[in-house]
């Protein structure tokens, strides 16, 4: 009797491991039939019905074997129970039969709901088989039990796995952040931690636009840490970004606190700036930190610190942003600067010198395997190709470009996981769209891989990713066009300007070859426009007053072009100055009011406005302004592109540096010179006069409403065919 028995289960389980459900139960009845006693043929009849789906059926048979086991005995044989239940939950798994697992899992989650390691198991199973909702999280209890500090037997392993999936799969999930609060304290190395933590973090901070929920996650990180110097950087920048300056500035100086070294101490430095400048209004400070940081930048040369690891090294281009905003001095700026740039290249090269020589062999080949009629093979390189100032206005270049000619490769750095009609619009207009991630050695490899002739740069120095990348030279030619100045890469060949953006004596100062396109280095068709939300009544301005607007953030508010605004404003009886763009509020409010009041400007003229929810509301409401006063020695780009569109009058200060002529260019390419001024006096001159000849603004504005059918700015195809003349003549150049 007892051998039949023994072969009873034999048998019946091998039925069970064959999904001969049916054949496996009859023998587990028959088992209960000769030996009634034995507890676990009960367990495993159960599991046999559940697995063909008779869930009431199995929950009766184990619930009336529960019925007749003594009370003291019950919590024995139910760990027997979820033991055989455990097993097969692990087969189906391990065959990826997860629903069924999931199934399995839910009813050892009935019969022990504190059974942690089940539960991180099923919210696993949730997540993979798509069907988690926020109120397992509280159905479950998972985060009250971690809570608890009461749990034995935690699976470190398995908690450690959840919480990664969690944050890779559902990072913004409501329940999530309360998640990562209740695993911290059982990680008992804080480095595993923030492996998990930082990638998850600059995942919802940068790629779905989410630096709050970003920094609070870091925040908890700081519990274990709180001196972790990466961890501040990235919430000094998480800050900032969700406009809490006042925390974003305290990070970065603690940052700067606890560098040791110069290269953390430049990138430091540089997060203290970005803080300043985006709040706006700090400018005594501002000054002092640009100093610090320039005399650091000079030291770090001095010292030639070679190799840096490439953390640092993609640390070291991008200080240099904050420098033009301050000050007009390129000779100087781009002598320190280019340094630098030559430094980063060297580093980038040490830490993928296999890559960096495989790329330069193809260069020195020959390049006879492209002949006059196969298609030029362009690829264009940013993260900014969706809602940004570079992704409104390169999409002519790639709507008019001809595609019998060139073919077009778009590689999307850091490719947003987020609903954007303009990346949508990208991709579509590619021949070839590649969505990317942050690996610079990644993408640099595929350029390599899809032999780009050219590879244009749309970021410079904005993004250190893609500084690297083309530090790494995976491109025969190598430009960079309208994201910023020139990133004085080495491995850069052309810097696309026209005959004004640059002055002719800029070549001394530059490394890459300045190529001038013929009448502008950028071109569009127009703009959208949607309906304005302005009103003068709304603003308490009377509807004969003159209207002033600057729409820029706070990083382009200097206190001397402020200055002469306000000088403007004073000399221009019942006149009004509507001040817009991103910057903490009160402080710009302080930066303005002072500069109002020592000038003698009543700060009841001041209008401070909110940003639009829209870029067409916001060019729509520009109409309210009768005269727009420009930045200096940072220009509008986009903001001037946007004015002109508008037909409204601008003054503008032209400098030295490439961000100081931008307006410029863009005004000499709508025929308009009336509002270039070449020395401050003259910008004062030219504001007072266009606010108080409102037949010279009329005049000024007819010119821009007529320019826009004869006008080289607003020639998008035209533009196209000078860029693909110069890609050619490029292309030219380099086979001889």
């Amino acid at each position: 009797m007892k051998n039949e028995m023994m072969s009873y289960e034999k048998i019946a389980y091998e039925y069970l491991l064959a999904s001969e459900y049916t054949k496996a139960t009859d023998l587990y009845e028959k088992a209960i039939s000769s030996n009634p006693d034995n507890l676990s043929h009960y367990w495993y009849l159960g599991l046999t019905l559940l697995l063909q789906g008779k869930e009431a059926e199995a929950q009766m048979t184990w619930m009336l074997a529960i019925a007749e086991i003594e009370d003291e005995k019950t919590p024995f044989y139910t760990a027997k129970l979820i033991e055989v239940l455990q097993i097969e939950a692990e087969r189906q798994e391990h065959i990826e039969e997860f629903s069924t697992s999931w199934l399995i899992r839910q009813h050892i989650r009935e019969i022990n709901p504190d059974d942690i390691n089940n539960l991180l198991n099923v919210l696993q199973l949730s997540i993979k088989l798509n069907n988690f909702d926020e109120t397992h999280f509280n159905d479950w209890g998972i985060i009250e039990l971690l809570n608890s500090q009461e749990i034995i037997d935690l699976n470190l392993k398995l908690l450690t796995q959840v919480l990664q999936q969690v944050l890779d799969t559902i990072p913004l999930h409501p329940y999530s952040l309360n998640l990562v609060e209740a695993c911290l304290p059982y990680f008992t190395n804080p480095q595993q931690a923030f492996n998990i933590l930082l990638p998850a973090a600059i995942k919802i901070g940068h790629t779905f636009k989410q630096p709050q929920l970003a920094a609070q996650i870091l925040e908890l990180y700081l519990r274990i840490e709180p001196e972790e110097v990466e961890t501040l950087r990235h919430l000094a920048i998480f800050y900032q970004n969700s406009q809490n300056y006042e925390l974003g500035i305290e990070k970065a100086k603690l940052c700067y606190s606890l560098s040791k070294n110069v290269a953390d101490k430049i990138f430091a430095l540089h997060l203290i700036l970005r803080g300043l400048m985006t709040a706006g209004g700090y400018w005594q400070e501002i000054c002092s930190t640009s100093q610090e940081l320039e005399s650091i930048l000079q030291e770090f040369i001095q010292a030639q610190p070679l190799p840096l690891d490439e953390v640092r090294t993609l640390r070291l281009l991008t200080p240099s942003f904050a420098i033009p905003h301050i000050k007009d001095t390129p000779t100087e700026f781009r002598k320190i600067h280019n340094q630098i740039a030559q430094i980063f290249q060297n580093n980038i090269q040490a830490v993928f010198p296999e890559a960096a020589e495989r790329y330069t062999q193809r260069i020195i080949k020959h390049p006879g395997s492209i002949t006059s009629t196969k298609p030029l093979k362009i690829g264009y390189i940013s993260y900014a190709l969706r809602k940004h100032s570079v992704g409104w206005l390169a999409r002519w270049l790639f709507q008019h470009h001809n595609r019998d000619k060139f073919e077009i490769s778009a590689y999307f750095v850091n490719y947003k996981l987020v609903d954007d009609f303009l990346q949508t619009y990208y991709v579509n207009q590619a021949c070839h769209a590649h969505k990317l991630e942050m690996n610079a050695l990644e993408i640099a490899e595929q350029i390599h891989a899809d032999e780009i002739d050219i590879l244009v740069d749309l970021d410079s120095i904005t993004l250190d990713i893609t500084t690297e990348v083309m530090a790494l030279k995976p491109a025969p030619i190598q430009v960079t066009w309208l994201g910023w100045d020139a990133s004085g890469i080495p491995a850069i060949d052309y810097f696309i300007a026209d005959p004004y953006v640059l002055p002719e004596s800029a070549q001394e100062y530059y490394t890459e070859k300045i190529w001038r396109l013929p009448q502008t280095y950028i071109a569009v068709d127009g703009f959208e426009v949607g309906i304005p939300t302005l009103r003068r009544d709304e603003l308490n301005i009377p509807s004969d007053a003159v209207i002033y607007l600057s729409a820029q953030r706070g990083y382009k508010r200097h206190p001397e072009t402020t200055r002469w605004q306000m000088k403007i404003i004073k000399e221009v009886p019942n006149s009004y100055f509507l001040i817009k763009g991103d910057a903490e509020e009160e402080a710009i409010k302080q930066f303005f009011y002072q500069i109002a009041e020592e000038e003698g400007v009543d700060i009841s003229r001041l209008r401070f406005l909110p940003q639009d929810p829209t870029e067409a509301t916001h060019r729509a409401n520009l109409a309210i302004a009768d005269v727009v006063l420009d930045t200096y020695p940072y220009n509008g780009a986009t903001t001037t592109l946007e004015t002109l569109w508008m037909g409204i009058p601008l003054v503008t200060r032209v400098g030295e540096q490439f961000a100081a002529r931008n307006s410029y260019t863009m005004m000499m390419n709508v025929g308009v010179t009336e509002g270039i001024a070449w020395k401050d006096a003259e910008y004062i001159e030219w504001g007072v006069r266009l606010g108080k000849d409102a037949v010279l603004r009329q005049q000024v504005a007819g010119k821009l409403r007529q320019s826009r059918q004869t006008a080289p700015l607003w020639n998008g195809k035209q533009f196209t065919l000078e860029m693909e003349k110069a890609y050619q003549q490029m292309w030219e150049i380099y086979k001889k």
